[in-house]
């Protein structure tokens, strides 16, 4: 950083003049709890009237805040998009840098791809990061003490060989490079060995190619095949010169586009939005909103001419790298910018993919598969819906796009729309350009009939050459992105809005009122604990069963198992039960052996789609997120897990987006929302330590210590700016029984109690354990997976017992106690029987030979929680029960039915159940949980035939 210097204030509240001044820009600036001008005059004057020192005006604050943003801020930049919107955006290449620059991100900054030695759970496990992407898009070099070794140039180990290091990768969580073999001959002739790959430890690298120049090591000459081949010429890289000396990165970003309201009525107020996150990132941190970025918005500009400004931001990166403060080493890195994904919903995924859309014959925006409805009514046609069809890729439908702007410039529009019908690429980005060649095609012959068309032709396609770079969606051709493969399955609007909501609402009209109660009892009696979720309520998901949104699909797809058997048809039920098979899977968080999970995925996946073409053969005709399943293996395998580029952190983020849209005038609500915005993100920066350089004194600043550790010591503004503190519960801990207090009397002593005084006395191995140790009762145990487990939560135990070990350990918390010398859980021991359930097909537990087991395990053998169901069916539990209805938090006068469960100590894991799916299925076998397929790949064939079959048949008789 030469010429700047590193500034930590001593002043306390710096920048603020004030601690009121930091206190009063804290609380203009909180996401959720946004204040106006007309509120903060009030407070202003509450203040002054309540003697509080420094209380500024609120001309005086606006301008501090002003000042802060000019210093070290967000820039807030005016485009015009080539349609000629106007919008604001904050600048991306900002954003990324204050995440080099904050100790908050910057340890947890993941530059390079893995190879996972371990589950896959990260985007830099996956394929593309690994496999896909260009290489070159990726972090070109590593450091070794003053010195850079960058892809693409030659390098020598330490045995005296040669190697030309292609990607860096860590492997065991050491650095290393697939790299390929170079040969140097007594003429000092280098051979390029680049028929083979080899992997290096970069620890074993002594010279890079400024010391092999240095040292005139060099080759003297290459031979012809590796000349041919480029491998001389791209010596030094090129982005060696670009960095400058400094340390190059390359940063990910998921870029987010919706259309969404910026009103809280139900007065629609359309705005098209971008979101991003950053995606060197860890995914538990990415799903705080602390970290989900605003970058532009635009009630004009589609999310495509948005898309200009962005890409113009993110490739200025790839010649011009970001400068920023590199916080871990106090020096200044080079940074590019690629974008990773674009996940959305898919009417958004479509006009990012340039796809016709839902309607169409070619439904797909990943694939070609479809046609006009007479083939798709075929036995071929029906059968291809339920695989993926050939794949599209950003480059081709460009080239397509390329293809229609050539028809245009003929002036007929049927034979556009023709070939869009035909492909299943129009471009609302590109259409806009059609429509206006085909316009002024018709003026030309209009205004000249003379004129030839050929001319007119060449006339439009001299324009098109000339604008080529302005008439296409930017989403097409930004390197390191394509769209087609990078905007993966959305779980939240493919799975819970898409096939749980088609489920739900065939199943639910098909009810009677007798019916709707049966189920609403038996919902609201669910168990759910281990499934994490808020608490159910029944009557309400039943009241407005058609008005269901995501958290409430959720509730219904982990439970409705229990619930329906005897509510539904054979068919409908099978539907659900297929239905909590695979969703379970889509939701695991980390991937243990990809392949076998793929299996398991995509027989689960067939299943489901083999069911609802039987209720329905039209359904997989008519439904694309039906259809667009059939892809989810090959998103998984490119992206990691699909909770890693869920959208629902997004959505949540459109209410900060709110708040900001109603306090803005309205004049200019681009520039009004992006300045809130990127106040909010200055705002986050000096709370948590961050550099920025002051434009004021040319020196890296922070903030004062006052401020810097105001956020860490008070967790109420933690919640309020959407930040998780990353201190976790700690293993094995507990919380003890709260004491009843009564009103007036002085506060109870803790019991003390021994073993010998408790149900533990009959535990199989309390001879492990002193009987004059004093315990007190707990009420909750931290477990492995940091949940908490509270009193009859289900659990799964690292056995203590020698004849138990290395076996899955079972059981429910009876008791929980603690003493000086640690805590320990008393279990009451099931064992899961070795055939499922006769109709809900899952694992059952049953006490050992019927009689209840203790066993007292030391909390830290918890190793999860999981949910478990009672067995309703076997037990014939109804609604026997009365009580009285809560109203206003009391008893009214007005009784209801509940669920009586029946004393039958046998109970079903819920296999359905998402929460810790991954680590249940771990501990089970196989036999208990995995799909197992309809049909065989015959009789599945077989089946579409006849399905399609009678489709036909229907379609005739219409």
């Amino acid at each position: 950083m030469e010429g700047q210097s590193r500034v930590k204030s001593t002043a306390e509240w710096y920048p603020y003049p004030t601690k009121m001044m930091f206190l009063l820009d804290t609380l203009d600036n909180l996401p959720r709890q946004r204040v106006s001008n007309s509120l903060m005059k009030v407070f202003l004057w509450i203040l002054r009237e309540g003697g509080a020192r420094d209380v500024p005006s609120l001309d005086a604050l606006r301008k501090v805040q002003n000042n802060l943003h000019n210093q070290g801020g967000i820039p807030t930049v005016s485009w015009t998009s080539t349609q000629g919107n106007i919008f604001h955006l904050n600048d991306i290449r900002k954003i990324i840098a204050k995440d080099y620059a904050n100790p908050l991100t910057r340890s947890l900054l993941h530059f390079y791809p893995e190879i996972p030695d371990g589950p896959v759970s990260e985007a830099w496990h996956a394929q593309k990061w690994r496999c896909e992407v260009d290489r070159d898009v990726l972090t070109p070099m590593i450091v070794d003490g003053h010195r850079h070794f960058y892809v693409n140039e030659l390098a020598r180990l330490r045995d005296g060989s040669f190697v030309i290091p292609l990607c860096w990768v860590i492997f065991k969580g050491e650095m290393h490079a697939d790299a390929i073999r170079v040969t140097v001959d007594g003429n000092r002739t280098a051979c390029v060995e680049d028929t083979t790959e080899i992997l290096i430890h970069a620890g074993d690298l002594q010279d890079n190619y400024l010391d092999l120049r240095f040292k005139n090591s060099l080759p003297a000459a290459w031979d012809e095949p590796s000349s041919k081949a480029g491998y001389p010429s791209k010596m030094p890289n090129p982005l060696r010169q670009l960095a400058n000396g400094r340390p190059m990165y390359t940063s990910f970003v998921d870029l987010f586009f919706d259309d969404v309201s910026g009103n809280r009525s139900k007065s629609w107020n359309k705005h098209y939005n971008c979101y991003c996150t950053h995606r060197n990132l860890p995914r538990r941190i990415l799903q705080q909103e602390f970290h989900t970025h605003f970058v532009t918005t635009s009630p004009h500009a589609s999310s495509s001419e948005q898309f200009e400004g962005i890409k113009a931001h993110i490739e200025s990166t790839h010649t011009d790298p970001i400068a920023v403060y590199d916080q871990s080493t106090e020096q200044e890195a080079a940074v590019r910018v690629f974008a990773n994904t674009g996940p959305s919903d898919n009417p958004m995924g479509s006009e990012m993919t340039a796809h016709i859309g839902a309607k169409g014959n070619h439904f797909c925006r990943k694939c070609k598969v479809g046609g006009c409805g007479e083939h798709k009514r075929t036995d071929v046609g029906f059968h291809s819906m339920f695989e993926g069809g050939a794949p599209r890729s950003a480059a081709e439908t460009l080239e397509e796009l390329h293809k229609q702007v050539e028809l245009a410039c003929l002036g007929v529009k049927a034979s556009v729309e023709a070939r869009q019908t035909d492909t299943g690429v129009k471009d609302s980005y590109t259409n806009h350009w059609i429509n206006d060649l085909l316009r002024r095609s018709r003026e030309l012959k209009k205004s000249d009939p003379t004129l030839d068309s050929t001319a007119i032709v060449q006339q439009l396609k001299d324009w098109v050459t000339a604008n080529e770079s302005t008439i296409y969606n930017p989403f097409l051709s930004l390197k390191g992105f394509d769209v087609s493969k990078d905007t993966p399955i959305e779980i939240l609007h493919t799975i819970l809005l898409g096939i749980v909501k088609y489920a739900w609402h065939s199943t639910h009209t098909s009810w009677n009122a007798a019916k709707k109660t049966v189920y609403t009892l038996r919902l609201q009696a669910a168990n759910t604990v281990g499934l994490s979720i808020p608490s159910i309520r029944a009557n309400y998901i039943m009241q407005f069963a058609n008005s269901l949104i995501g958290r409430q699909f959720k509730q219904v797809a982990q439970t409705c198992v229990f619930q329906m058997h005897d509510l539904t048809d054979g068919l409908q039920f099978t539907a659900w039960k297929a239905m909590g098979e695979l969703l379970p899977l889509l939701w695991y968080p980390e991937i243990d052996n990809m392949e076998e999970y793929l299996a398991d995925v995509e027989t689960a996946i067939s299943n489901v789609l083999d069911i609802f073409a039987m209720l329905d053969p039209t359904k997989i005709l008519a439904k694309n997120k039906l259809h667009i399943l059939t892809h989810t293996m090959a998103d998984i395998r490119r992206h990691g897990p699909l909770l890693g580029v869920m959208t629902e952190s997004y959505e949540c983020y459109n209410a900060v987006f709110r708040w900001c849209s109603i306090l803005s005038n309205h004049l200019a609500p681009s520039r009004d929302i992006a300045h809130q915005l990127a106040h909010q993100e200055g705002l986050k920066h000096r709370l948590t330590g961050g550099w920025w350089l002051s434009s004021r004194t040319g020196s890296w600043e922070c903030a004062g210590w006052a401020v810097r550790d105001f956020l860490s010591e008070r967790p109420i503004l933690q919640a309020l700016l959407g930040w998780t503190s990353p201190k976790q519960l700690e293993q094995g801990s507990v919380k003890l029984t709260p004491l009843k207090r009564i009103k007036g009397q002085p506060a109870p002593s803790r019991p003390d109690l021994t073993l010998e005084q408790t149900d533990a006395k009959t535990a199989m191995n309390i001879g492990s354990y002193a009987m004059n140790v004093t315990w007190q009762r707990c009420k909750t145990v931290v477990s492995k997976s940091r949940d908490e487990c509270p009193l009859l939560s289900w659990v799964y135990v690292i056995c203590p017992v020698t004849i138990f070990q290395n076996t899955p350990t079972l059981g429910r918390i009876y008791d929980i106690f603690t003493s000086t010398a640690g805590s320990v859980v008393l279990l009451d021991v099931f064992r899961i029987l070795s055939e499922r359930h006769p109709v809900w097909n899952l694992p059952r537990l049953a006490r050992r030979q019927g009689e209840q087991t203790l066993l007292i395990v030391p909390s830290i053998n918890i190793e999860f929680i999981f949910n478990v169901q009672h067995d309703c069916y076997s037990a014939k539990c109804v609604a026997s029960g009365s009580r009285s209805k809560k109203q206003e938090r009391v008893d009214s006068n007005i009784n209801e039915a509940f669920i009586e469960h029946q004393p039958l100590e046998e109970h079903v894991i819920n296999t359905t159940a998402f929460h810790n799916a991954h680590l249940l299925r771990r501990c089970l076998p196989r036999s208990a949980w995995a799909p197992v397929p309809m049909f065989t790949p015959e009789d599945r064939l077989a089946k579409h035939n006849e399905l399609a079959e009678q489709m036909r048949g229907n379609h005739s008789s219409q």
